[in-house]
């Protein structure tokens, strides 16, 4: 018997929840010891809030 077929991936740039670290711009992230803090910037190029309570969240 084949196998089912696999539902289709979404590329990560069309979906804003994931982000490839390869995609991020220096501007978009800080290290704070083992931490990666997003920006201000990362979160407007978003484009929305994810209700996480973001330090840097220009949407609060």
């Amino acid at each position: 018997m084949p196998d089912p077929p696999k539902p289709e991936a979404i590329p990560l740039a069309e979906d804003p929840v994931q982000t490839s670290p390869a995609e991020l711009r220096p501007e978009d992230f800080y290290y704070e010891g083992p931490y990666l803090v997003f920006t201000a910037a990362y979160h407007l190029k978003r484009g929305y809030c994810c209700n996480s309570n973001c330090r840097h969240c220009p949407y609060r």
